[in-house]
């Protein structure tokens, strides 16, 4: 798949506009001075740097689009303006925000964009045609510019107009970082140096059944931990107290297990806990050696024995993802299982892979981001990848899918 993508490589760029959907989908606050919206974390922004620089390098002249949260129509708190504003910071060029996504002042804008030169629409989800894909809007962001690049991977498995409309009306492409990700991906599903580890938390079984079951075909070696760990425990007939543990997860455990039994994966619970009383956040915190949760009590965090088993896996590693922290890992007491897993990750010579908002943010918030080998912008899009589901973004740049108008 990857090898077909097509890339700014292949994209005559000198002199013409090229619209670039970057993932400018960013946390915002309020200055200290309690005034003006900014940027709180520039992570994505400077995500999309490497592409940008590139083609202003090359003489392009960018129109830049993106969404931010979910606005129900135009929503001041949600303008691009501090985007705008960061990325001017970060590139020392200036960056002009228009007024809205489409129209006669937006059109003049683009015409009179130079070589070089930046301009970023308003939020595209103020437009309500965006997550139809109407046709209506791919047509009016197309005719803003002469070719399309897609460098938004953490989109891509959403069909809309701004990610897939606008590539049958303009010769499009995957920018460096919508490569990289594909690329990085791909070789985890194809050829990945063995033994594969995969590692899956969070909360929700029944969110990632699909990559479980897709795991228990790729890897050598599945280790599950955080609130997902209770449902596979309650389906084997544990007690799991208080835990976060939906019947629907039970269910969808139930089914993980037995594709388990059948296969060559070797499948790692938890065999130990960190518990809290139920319906308290704060301390005191209780270890459980073992994994009969009593009556009263949450299991918050895996134990250290099971953080000992899965940091070995992954030093014995030949390629490592991670998705999904193993506890409330933004509580102290409740971090060790967290952050044990993230200094193996960092530790390992293997090829690293995270993948997630909460995992990527802990491997920041315990100062590791620096020490995997790719730290994935995609959340959804990434899982949906790697359980073997098209991508409507992705699929809309591969030189197998219709080519442009």
């Amino acid at each position: 798949m990857a090898d077909s993508l097509r890339t700014i490589d292949e994209l005559e760029v000198e002199g013409r506009r090229v619209l670039v959907r970057a993932d400018f989908n960013v946390p915002l606050s309020r200055s200290e001075a309690g005034g003006s919206i900014e940027v709180a974390d520039d992570t994505r922004i400077r995500a999309a740097l490497e592409t940008i620089a590139e083609l202003r390098r090359r003489g392009a002249r960018l129109v830049l689009v993106s969404h931010l949260g979910r606005p129900k129509g135009i929503d001041q708190a949600l303008s691009m303006r501090p985007v705008a504003d960061r990325l001017a910071e970060l590139t020392g060029a200036p960056v002009t925000l228009a007024a809205a996504v489409t129209g006669p002042e937006v059109s003049e804008l683009a015409e009179r964009l130079a070589s070089g030169e930046m301009m970023m629409l308003e939020n595209i989800r103020y437009e309500p045609g965006e997550t139809r894909n109407d046709p209506e809007l791919a047509a009016a962001l197309a005719d803003l510019a002469d070719v399309y690049v897609n460098d938004a991977f953490g989109t891509a498995h959403r069909a809309h107009a701004s990610t897939e409309g606008i590539t049958h009306r303009l010769p499009s492409a995957a920018g460096r970082l919508m490569e990289r990700e594909v690329r990085t991906l791909q070789a985890i599903v194809e050829h990945p140096d063995r033994p594969l580890v995969a590692i899956l938390g969070g909360a929700k079984v029944s969110d990632k059944i699909g990559v479980v079951e897709r795991f228990l075909e790729l890897a050598d070696v599945l280790c599950i931990g955080g609130a997902m760990c209770f449902p596979f425990l309650a389906a084997q007939g544990h007690d799991v107290g208080a835990s976060l543990c939906p019947e629907d997860d039970i269910k969808s455990a139930r089914r993980a297990l037995a594709a388990a039994a059948g296969s060559s994966c070797r499948f790692e619970l938890a065999i130990d806990l960190s518990l809290g009383p139920a319906g308290q956040e704060g301390p005191p915190a209780r270890d459980l050696d073992g994994i009969e949760v009593p009556k009263g009590w949450s299991g918050l965090d895996i134990g250290p024995r099971t953080s000992a088993v899965y940091a070995a896996e992954i030093a014995a590693a030949g390629t490592v993802f991670w998705n999904g922290p193993m506890g409330r890992f933004e509580l102290e007491q409740f971090a060790a299982g967290t952050r044990a897993v993230a200094e193996a990750v960092a530790s390992t010579p293997a090829r690293t892979v995270v993948g997630g908002g909460e995992t990527v943010e802990a491997m920041r918030t315990f100062g590791l981001a620096d020490r995997v080998t790719h730290l994935s912008t995609g959340g959804g899009a990434t899982l949906e990848f790697l359980e073997g589901r098209e991508l409507p973004g992705v699929h809309a740049l591969m030189n197998t899918a219709v080519s442009a108008r």
